[in-house]
């Protein structure tokens, strides 16, 4: 039932389909450039200590002056963007309230978000309230103003950016309120609302080449891209693929090596003559081994890559950590950031300049 739903919503934006274009050889994408903050390292009680002890780390939301947000770039795609503020309160409904209305386009943050990426919520929309439930980790939404003024086109951008958001922070599902009043759709094109918002809305919506919708999976991949000044950023696309036996980070690694269906506006960082040998879950931590005959052991791997597996593989199967070897060896990047111990995923993402 819960994938029926999926494939309706699916059905509801117009999925349009891309040509896979092959890239080159070798595991490194040539193509991937920019700088990205290395992960934060811990000590023994996991507190930020600064220090780089070769095993990547990457803390939670330890950082109360950073909220992601999710914006749309330059390219039409939404991305998460990492952005400092000031909170009165270290409350997360607070937290959450000030993340939507950083998203109201020509809003009070408007001059602070970085170039190339623009808010989405409908101009003049008023936030009036958010509440996240504890036990439930439900997130009520009440908006006002001009919320429901937009084109019908941009409804479905609108939804995921407002739900990828606040499931970042920590939500399990997100109601919508407008003047007092549950939604039960979206006001302009009926996106269903019937039941809470969550991450199986899927984001940047694309169908794999042959795709059969009645019989489909979707996975979430992150890809990279650039600014106009070359800042590297990461997309996450959520692709319809058809349904297999393979575990969902097998899925999910494969595609990630397929690359970008839209080659013009999205970097792999994989390339496609890489392989999965073994890939595993134990407790909360997935395992995933690759290889690569061109690969020459001992050199780092590009940060990029390996956060960018994280990323998918944390998306697609709840786990907290991934360990990484190549070729069945340790693997660092080249900050000497070891990814052959468990790695946390990052809780923000993107922290682009603005």
């Amino acid at each position: 039932m819960a994938q029926t739903r999926w494939i309706r919503r699916a059905a509801i934006c117009g999925v349009m389909v891309f040509p896979i274009l092959a890239t080159g050889c070798g595991l490194i994408s040539q193509d991937t450039k920019g700088e990205i903050d290395p992960p934060q390292q811990t000590d023994a009680t996991g507190a930020v200590d600064g220090t780089n002890t070769g095993q990547a780390v990457v803390t939670g939301q330890d950082d109360d002056s950073n909220l992601t947000v999710y914006l749309e770039d330059r390219n039409g795609y939404l991305a998460p963007v990492s952005l400092k503020t000031t909170l009165t309160e270290n409350a997360v409904d607070e937290a959450g309230k000030k993340a939507l209305e950083i998203m109201v386009d020509g809003g009070s943050m408007a001059s602070q978000l970085p170039e190339d990426f623009r808010a989405v919520i409908p101009k003049g929309t008023e936030v009036k309230s958010l509440h996240i439930d504890p036990k439930t980790q439900l997130a009520t939404v009440e908006f006002g103003g001009t919320f429901n003024d937009y084109p019908a086109t941009d409804e479905r951008t609108i939804v995921e950016a407002i739900t990828w958001t606040l499931t970042a922070m920590g939500a399990k599902g997100v109601e919508l309120w407008y003047e007092g009043a549950k939604l039960s759709e979206m006001p302009q094109d009926g996106f269903p609302l019937d039941e809470p918002l969550t991450r199986s809305v899927g984001i940047n919506l694309e169908a794999a080449d042959g795709v059969n919708y009645s019989n489909s999976t979707p996975v979430t991949l992150y890809f990279s891209s650039q600014t106009t000044n070359d800042e590297q950023y990461y997309v996450p696309v959520t692709r319809l693929i058809n349904r297999t036996e393979e575990t969902a980070a097998q899925a999910a690694l494969e595609q990630l090596i397929t690359g970008p269906l839209n080659t013009k506006d999205l970097i792999s960082v994989l390339t496609n003559d890489v392989e999965v040998t073994n890939i595993k879950q134990q407790d909360d931590t997935v395992m995933v081994d690759l290889k690569d005959q061109a690969y020459e052991e001992g050199l780092p791997a590009p940060a990029e890559m390996l956060e960018a597996i994280v990323l998918s593989v944390t998306e697609n199967t709840g786990a907290d950590k991934v360990q990484i070897t190549l070729n069945g060896q340790k693997v660092t990047d080249e900050n000497n950031v070891s990814y052959s111990e468990p790695v946390s995923r990052p809780h923000h993402v993107n922290a682009i300049k603005g």
